[in-house]
């Protein structure tokens, strides 16, 4: 009986190896900003085998007979996730939602919402089909294990760059402002005028050090300026606390001055790493994930600014 024991128990060992078991997803912080409008914060990382890669905040939107979700998270089980949340909050069914941008924190949780209609724009549309694949390898590898039902769902429909669409769903009137560029390609903000509330995704992010990977950093900030002409009371930020429009105000500022700094140095003839030695960096220090961003943040703003100098 034992010899039985033992042989089981290194059966289950192997097994739990082989196929690692999900773990439990943390619960977002709800915060609820107004009557219809709640977002759902998540923790302020970067993707890991305890988070199994939920970092994101998304957004529910209660309507007249429906509910929209903005931004769906990382996987189909973060997605599910959420879906349960939202479901805590009104039993009104999910019939929209909406994707700020391709990244696949951000999106690879449409899968978890079939009945529902994807709004995002044309960009992301397209950026999402061409990096699908890569995101689910990213978030595979930092959680250790597979997502098998994890797959890239994309909008059925798209609105174009450099585009400010009015429209109203479910009795919600929102605007969809589409940057020429921004944090990627593809942003959509949605900016919710009777609530004077604005989604920015990762246009903003709030105590944390945004991602330069994808982005176009001139038109960014050009983007961050425009949001101070909005009578903005509320920001949900892609990543982070809520924000207020002097928040957003100090990122502008934050943003333009390192890009004031990295041209300067460019012009001078100096390398990225001597740009480095040489800025101001103690505000950006003391968001969280600097040590891992900043030095790619620096490289990429250096190879735009000399880009645009040819």
């Amino acid at each position: 009986m034992q010899r039985f024991f033992s042989i089981l128990t290194g059966l289950i060992l192997a097994i739990s190896v082989a196929t690692p078991v999900s773990a439990a997803l943390p619960a977002p912080k709800v915060v609820k900003v107004n009557a219809r409008i709640h977002a759902l914060l998540g923790p302020m990382e970067l993707p890991n085998k305890k988070n199994q890669g939920y970092m994101v905040n998304s957004i529910l939107i209660v309507g007249d007979s429906g509910a929209i979700v903005v931004d769906t998270g990382f996987t189909d089980e973060i997605g599910a996730m959420l879906a349960k949340q939202a479901a805590k909050i009104t039993r009104k069914p999910i019939t929209h939602v909406i994707n700020t941008h391709h990244h696949g924190d951000h999106s690879l949780g449409n899968a978890a919402f079939p009945n529902a209609k994807i709004l995002s724009s044309e960009q992301c549309r397209k950026l999402a089909l061409e990096t699908g694949a890569e995101w689910i390898a990213t978030v595979e590898a930092a959680a250790g294990r597979k997502f098998p039902n994890t797959k890239v769902v994309t909008a059925e429909t798209t609105y174009p760059q450099n585009s400010k669409t009015e429209l109203s769903i479910d009795g919600v009137r929102m605007v969809f402002w589409v940057p020429e560029a921004a944090h990627t390609l593809g942003d959509l903000m949605i900016w919710l005028p009777d609530d004077q509330v604005l989604l920015s995704g990762d246009i903003m992010v709030n105590r944390v050090t945004p991602n330069f990977r994808d982005a176009n950093l001139k038109q960014w900030i050009n983007a961050l300026g425009e949001v101070q002409s909005l009578p903005v009371k509320t920001i949900v930020p892609g990543h982070g606390p809520l924000m207020s429009k002097q928040d957003a105000a100090a990122m502008h500022s934050r943003m333009s001055s390192l890009y004031d700094g990295i041209a300067a140095g460019v012009k001078a003839g100096l390398t990225d790493s001597e740009i480095r030695t040489k800025l101001d960096l103690k505000e950006w220090k003391k968001l969280h994930h600097f040590d891992e961003q900043m030095g790619g943040n620096i490289n990429k703003a250096y190879l735009e600014i000399e880009a645009a100098s040819f």
